[in-house]
């Protein structure tokens, strides 16, 4: 039976992989994924065990309990997101990310690629890296006409992005997933991958701005817009604090992240209300209220949420959760080791480990990181703030960035730029790579001699 179950695990994994070519949202094979494998655990009464015990003993348990429990966890998850998306679609409703483009005064395009590549960094850090492409995207085309030079713009702002969301435990969904799991802490995340982050973010600017496509100054002149609303400023420092004071509202009372979210949520909310002055209320909506709809910013920027990345997430998480309570990732993580040189069991799992993660690194460019990760979570049986889940952070985080279709980021740079998957692999590709082993490089030798000193 756990053949059928890998079988089914396997085709789903590849449905999703090939949503382009299928041209079926990524979301259905993974509800159908997710629904499949705990039937087929139910129907053939398989023992699902209880791995909350440091993976040292698999304790079997009941299928609700273990489902319910799994449910509660991506549920933390799917409520964390739900929050932040609609913290910025009410900043985006107030245009407050236009106040971004008054910080460009250059038309040197070299101190562009760099104005926006550091954007990219810590703006992704903050409001995750798909957002912040789609913002900076946004801003690129307002500032550069010509679209072959905004090709090579967007491909260093994606590269840019991926690496600013791998330090920071709100800049990128698989970085959420592990501090949401208990996997890392806010500030070891930050010690630990900062500066390979940047290492991974600065190598690929060093080598681009040597190109011709930087050389010069831009055409067009750089024209200043007025803000859409006298309240966008306000809402985007505003909207950005409070989702920066998540972690710290997380450390301070060690509740789930999702609480502080919400109350940082309820927090940007009542002063856009205030703001629109609209009367309308969140808990009673009327259908036939047109101007209700129109004039809330709560309720215009609900209706913006992407509820199939909401619905893809539930849909994965539960199914990587059916193999993580079969046992099946755990017996995996121990063949892998099992199966290395004799050379001691310490320096035996830290090679296990490395080579793990930087293959997974690697595989997130074709695959879904999301996925990955969330099996990584079920392989490793390390404590929290173990280099591992760093390194897994930042792996998974910026190995996207080889491939177009390797990030969030880079699917919707190429939505919004029409950027080709082959010229993107031409040019872009090799670069993505050199920041992704400088970066690992950084980071395994600031373990090694720096941190463990």
């Amino acid at each position: 039976m756990e053949t059928i179950i890998i079988i089914v695990f396997v085709v789903g994994y590849l449905a999703i992989t090939l949503e382009h070519n299928l041209k079926i949202d990524k979301l259905i094979p993974a509800l159908a994924m997710m629904a499949l494998l705990w039937a087929i655990i139910a129907l053939t009464h398989m023992p699902v065990f209880d791995v909350n015990t440091e993976l040292k003993e698999l304790e079997p348990t009941h299928l609700d309990e273990i489902l319910l429990h799994h449910l509660g966890k991506t549920a933390e998850i799917l409520v964390f997101l739900l929050g932040a998306m609609t913290i910025v679609e009410i900043i985006d409703y107030f245009d407050g990310f236009a106040t971004i483009k008054g910080y460009i005064r250059t038309r040197s395009k070299k101190k562009l690629l760099w104005l926006f590549s550091i954007l990219a960094f810590f703006l992704s850090a903050i409001i995750d890296n798909l957002t912040a492409t789609i913002v900076l995207v946004t801003i690129l085309q307002k500032v550069i006409s010509d679209r072959e030079t905004r090709l090579w713009f967007a491909g260093l702002i994606i590269i840019g992005a991926n690496a600013g969301g791998a330090w920071s435990p709100i800049g990128d969904v698989t970085t959420t997933m592990l501090w949401i799991g208990d996997k890392v802490t806010t500030l070891q995340l930050i010690e630990h991958v900062l500066v390979p982050s940047i290492v991974c973010m600065v190598v690929p600017v060093l080598f681009a701005s040597r190109y011709k496509a930087f050389k010069g100054e831009i055409d067009a002149e750089l024209t200043t817009e007025e803000p859409k609303s006298k309240f966008g400023s306000t809402m985007l420092y505003l909207g950005l604090g409070s989702i920066v004071f998540v972690p710290i509202f997380k450390t301070i009372t060690h509740l789930p992240p999702y609480v502080g979210m919400m109350l940082s949520l309820a927090l940007v909310a009542t002063f856009a209300e205030v703001y629109s002055s609209s009367k309308f209320s969140i808990s009673n909506v009327d259908a036939d209220s047109d101007a209700a709809s129109h004039h809330s910013p709560v309720h215009a920027s609900l209706s913006k949420i992407e509820l199939p990345s909401i619905l893809f997430f539930l849909g994965i998480l539960l199914a990587v959760a059916a193999l993580e309570s079969l046992g099946m990732l755990f017996h995996f993580a121990e063949y892998l080791d099992a199966s290395m040189p004799a050379l001691g069991t310490e320096a035996r799992t830290g090679i296990v480990s490395d080579l793990v993660v930087l293959i997974l690194g690697v595989g997130s460019a074709v695959i879904d990181n999301v996925p990955l990760v969330a099996a990584s979570m079920g392989m490793f049986s390390v404590p929290v703030d173990d280099p591992v889940w760093h390194f897994i952070a930042y792996s998974a985080g910026t190995g996207g960035s080889m491939l177009i279709i390797g990030s969030a980021a880079g699917v919707v740079a190429m939505g919004m730029e029409k950027i080709d998957f082959f010229w993107y692999l031409k040019k872009i590709a090799w670069l993505a790579f050199l920041g992704f082993i400088g970066g690992s490089v950084a980071f395994i030798l600031i373990r090694n001699f720096v941190l463990n000193v």
